[in-house]
């Protein structure tokens, strides 16, 4: 028998006779549960005991004489005066490449029927940024195989964007796209919040068996508790930072980052924390910046973050926008506008911004694109005179380009879900498109 087999068992013996400190379950309000006589800290977990089984809870709030926990699954079975005790540990997640095509559940569980994890690589869910002073610049364009981001909004690794749209306008659809054309090493996706439906259908159709085999999709569906859609959020960004830290290129995609903040004000709100900006808890705006500043480019690899923000209403003023945008490097505005009159990818150029173009493009792609807006923003301006035919042709220069360029536009900046566009393609028809 070896030492270290030795010192295991030993360690083993000495954790089997060490006491087991046991607490209740004090009450049961909401999703929240008090659990009394337990010693934990915030973030630690506590199991609970029920019929057929046990549930992990986490500690959200502490209480005098008790603490507040949000549970990691169904509350079925539980009652006052049920066994609670302190789980050894913190929540910890797979890594590795043995994650490239499987999809996993919140924690890092397989739900894709394939083999089990056994003898993988575990480490702590939580991750900090890297350093601000030791991260690499973003200088380096990122192609997504979307002609109208890749010239128009041209994405650099490490950078940090934000889609923005109301329900139903082609945000999923979009990640789909870039999740099959993208030049990243490997894509995580994290499905956070997204109804049950659209998870097989994202799998099998948007990404489709090529799209899968270079990618890890995490999964916390929208009945899920919402510990567990927060949770999701943290598994996708984790396991983003192993891949980085091993000095790959990596395109992280959350679909959404409203639910991960929905989520977080179901869990303040039950903890009692005061409610603020239409309903939201301090404790949501606090933990954006802690999310997206994980991802960026590090001192070797780098995480290229892509958001989606659901806006109530179509506001894109609403309080997660406002707050995300003002964290993020950029921001891809929807519109539905050009969704509902089929235009696909239903971008709205002119209202979207990426904040590292000129860095990652030459000056001369620079001052193309710059035309191009120009062209689209002056026939804008001048839409509703052409409209109704009061605008007459030689009043103004620009005006009449963008009206003669207009069918040729709309054909550049459309590309059907299932092309992939490369990037010297889409920067030659770019020119192709401005040079007089």
């Amino acid at each position: 028998m070896s030492a270290l087999t030795l010192r295991q068992r030993v360690d083993a013996a000495k954790l089997a006779a060490k006491p087991r400190a046991l607490g209740r379950v004090r009450s049961v309000v909401g999703m929240s549960v008090t659990v009394e006589g337990v010693q934990a800290a915030i973030g630690e977990a506590v199991c609970l005991s029920r019929a057929g089984g046990e549930l992990l809870a986490e500690v959200v709030a502490i209480e005098d004489g008790g603490l507040v926990c949000m549970p990691l699954g169904e509350l079925t079975g539980i009652r006052a005066g049920a066994a609670a005790e302190l789980a050894p540990g913190r929540l910890r997640v797979p890594v590795g490449e043995q994650l490239r095509g499987r999809v996993l559940d919140a924690l890092g569980r397989p739900i894709d029927g394939g083999t089990d994890l056994r003898g993988i690589t575990r480490v702590p869910a939580s991750g900090t940024p890297p350093h601000p002073l030791r991260r690499a610049m973003v200088d380096t364009h990122m192609p997504l195989g979307v002609r109208v981001l890749d010239t128009m909004l041209p994405c650099g690794r490490g950078q940090r964007m934000g889609i923005f749209a109301g329900s139903g306008v082609g945000k999923s659809s979009l990640l789909s796209m870039i999740a099959r054309g993208t030049e990243a090493d490997i894509s995580v996706l994290a499905l956070v919040g997204e109804r049950g439906r659209e998870v097989r259908e994202m799998i099998e159709h948007d990404l489709g068996p090529a799209g899968l085999a270079r990618s890890v999709v995490v999964v916390a569906t929208s009945d899920e508790p919402a510990l567990m859609r927060l949770q999701a959020a943290q598994t996708a960004t984790r396991i983003a930072e192993w891949f980085r830290d091993t000095g790959r290129h990596v395109v992280l995609m959350m679909d959404s980052l409203t639910r991960y903040c929905m989520a977080q004000r179901e869990v303040g709100l039950a903890a009692g924390e005061p409610p603020a900006t239409r309903g939201y808890p301090p404790s949501v705006f606090a933990l954006l910046p802690r999310l997206l500043e994980r991802a960026g480019a590090g001192e070797h690899g780098s995480i290229t973050g892509l958001y989606t923000v659901l806006v109530e209403g179509d506001d894109m003023n609403d309080p997660v926008a406002d707050s995300a945008r003002s964290i993020l490097d950029g921001h891809i505005v929807l519109s539905r506008k050009l969704a509902t009159s089929g235009h696909f990818p239903s971008v709205d150029v002119l209202e979207s911004v990426s904040r590292v173009a000129p860095r990652v493009m030459t000056p001369e792609q620079v001052a193309q694109a710059n035309e191009l807006r120009r062209l689209m923003a002056a026939y804008r301006d001048a839409r509703d005179l052409i409209e109704i035919g009061a605008y007459v042709k030689g009043a103004n220069a620009v005006v009449d380009r963008a009206v003669q360029l207009k069918a040729a536009i709309e054909l550049f900046l459309r590309q059907d879900a299932a092309a992939v566009a490369p990037v010297s393609q889409s920067l030659a028809a770019l020119a192709t498109l401005v040079t007089p």
